[in-house]
């Protein structure tokens, strides 16, 4: 039986591959508009000066090592509440048409070097709430300070954070204290991921009130950690636990 050459040559021959472009951003807003004009190049400068960031592919561009995930904030239906954990919390209003189920998501961004932001999302669906939930984490970033404050360590290097601090949200309360460089984070596993993609690889924790409500807890966390950067320390305590602010690998590089 003679074989076709030229059929065996056509499948040889290596087609290129050819990327799918992404579609161009148009800004909406002003400070959109400056980042895509290269006026303002830096995620500082819009922090610094407190300007609202309405669009998240402000943060994209400004910080293009950014990543995301999804925490465990709802439970699936098991016998005498055993059920698994889930990432979407699903909750049902009664009507006289019937039980109209909403689902909400709890999304946590982060570069792993001082920036950090979290978002909830809620829809009728799974995936609008997930892009929402990933939207209002990425225009809620904020940058955190890090740094040795523990005086079991004193290696003034930015593993863990400078000094000790307490967030609340409804009854949750979460007390992040700073830890000797190997210990881990000894904290809530959700709340963990959050400080993990902040950066921070040292951590002790107390928690008080009703934690098993992960929504509050994470607001809580998310509080706690706001005030790194609120609370200010004496030049001396800054330098001697080597303190440190967000940073962005691009601009490290240049």
């Amino acid at each position: 039986m003679k074989h076709d050459q030229s059929s065996e040559e056509l499948v040889k021959v290596d087609v290129p591959f050819k990327k799918k472009e992404m579609p161009e951003w148009t800004p909406k807003t002003s400070l959109g508009r400056k980042v895509q004009n290269k006026e303002i190049t830096s995620m500082d400068e819009i922090l610094n000066s407190g300007q609202p960031i309405l669009e998240a592919e402000i943060v994209d561009a400004l910080i293009p090592d950014l990543q995301n995930e999804l925490l465990f904030i709802g439970q699936s239906k098991g016998k005498f509440g055993g059920g698994a954990k889930r990432l979407f919390k699903q909750t049902q209003k009664k009507t006289p048409e019937g039980n109209k189920p909403s689902f909400s998501c709890y999304a946590v961004v982060g570069n792993n070097d001082g920036f950090v932001g979290t978002g909830v999302g809620k829809s009728k669906d799974t995936m609008p709430a997930r892009e929402k939930s990933l939207r209002q984490a990425k225009i809620s970033v904020f940058k955190i300070k890090r740094g040795c404050g523990s005086w079991q360590c004193n290696c003034s290097t930015p593993h863990s954070i400078p000094f000790e601090v307490v967030g609340k949200c409804g009854s949750s309360i979460i007390k992040l204290m700073p830890a000797p460089k190997g210990k881990g984070l000894c904290v809530e596993k959700e709340c963990a991921k959050v400080l993990k993609l902040a950066g921070i690889k040292d951590v002790w924790s107390k928690t008080y009130g009703q934690t098993k409500q992960k929504t509050n807890l994470l607001h809580a966390c998310e509080k706690a950690l706001r005030q790194l950067i609120e609370f200010k320390i004496s030049p001396d305590s800054e330098k001697k636990s080597g303190a440190v602010q967000g940073k962005i690998m691009s601009e490290v590089a240049e």
